[in-house]
């Protein structure tokens, strides 16, 4: 009985660690998000508990930390590609939105120092 239980565990694990974030929100257009800054800060708002989240919003904020932690494993390249775009976006135009975002999720610089230099050759510049 033990082992049937030991093994319905594994099986579980592997189909939850085995799965993708939702490509339910991957067609949300970035550029226009990009060129409006009343509907950026929006969704920095929901990021940092400033304001209210919209579904696609309060989505990415749940999965946030899973994926900095598992180097976006579970994204799909579409999902990854906006990432590199969002990021590269921040950083180079909105720096104190970068800052405040780095303080709320890699207080210790744990994820910049990880990522540095794969970021660097994916062309995003931290």
């Amino acid at each position: 009985m033990n082992s049937v239980i030991v093994l319905f565990a594994t099986v579980c694990l592997a189909l939850v660690c085995g799965q993708k974030y939702t490509e339910k929100y991957d067609n949300v257009d970035l550029d226009a998000i990009i060129r409006n800054d009343r509907l950026l800060q929006n969704y920095v708002n929901c990021l940092l508990d400033k304001g209210k989240c919209t579904t696609d919003g309060a989505e990415l904020k749940r999965i946030l930390p899973d994926a900095l932690q598992t180097a976006c494993s579970k994204c799909s390249e579409k999902q990854k590609n906006g990432s590199k775009k969002i990021v590269n976006h921040l950083i180079d135009n909105k720096p104190t939105v970068w800052s405040e975002l780095e303080k709320k999720y890699d207080p210790q610089g744990v994820y910049l120092k990880k990522y540095k230099a794969e970021a660097k050759t994916q062309g995003v510049h931290l």
